[in-house]
């Protein structure tokens, strides 16, 4: 018996095309996409280094560079002192990105509810959840998991 994988996969793959959940896609958007998942990976662990946001991503640091210092130009982040007292500096968000990210997430939200729209709120708490499933298995195989409010 064949799995339904290809489904998976080919839905999935029109699901990153529509860009709704990653900031930048959508027409109105306030954010690159990168730095939306920067801001929003930021806000939930607190201030980073370069090294942790490296791991976290898992992309090079020379990647990771180039998208911290955009946002610092655009007054998303800031370097600090790390709180704890160790070596590295860290990116904190600022207030000025702390707001385009809730205004970045409210528009996507706005989206997603339009999309919805005839959804029961069962039917999207099941579909929340099959994808919080989903990214968790990811997130085991890769060996890092994404912090969740």
């Amino acid at each position: 018996m064949v799995r339904p994988t290809h489904e998976v996969e080919y839905e999935q793959m029109l699901l990153s095309r529509h860009g709704l959940q990653a900031g930048g896609r959508r027409k109105d958007g306030l954010l690159e996409r990168s730095a939306y998942i920067l801001l929003s990976r930021i806000r939930i662990q607190g201030p980073m280094s370069i090294g942790e946001l490296s791991e976290a991503f898992d992309l090079d640091v020379s990647t990771l560079n180039r998208q911290t210092t955009a946002a610092m130009r655009a007054g998303l982040v800031e370097r600090i002192p790390d709180p704890d007292g160790g070596m590295a500096r860290k990116f904190r968000i600022t207030d000025e990105g702390a707001q385009l990210l809730d205004e970045e997430r409210a528009g996507i939200l706005a989206s997603l509810d339009k999309v919805m729209d005839d959804w029961s709120d069962e039917e999207i708490a099941v579909f929340a959840s099959c994808l919080r499933r989903f990214n968790a298995g990811i997130e085991r195989l890769a060996g890092r998991p994404w912090p969740r409010p």
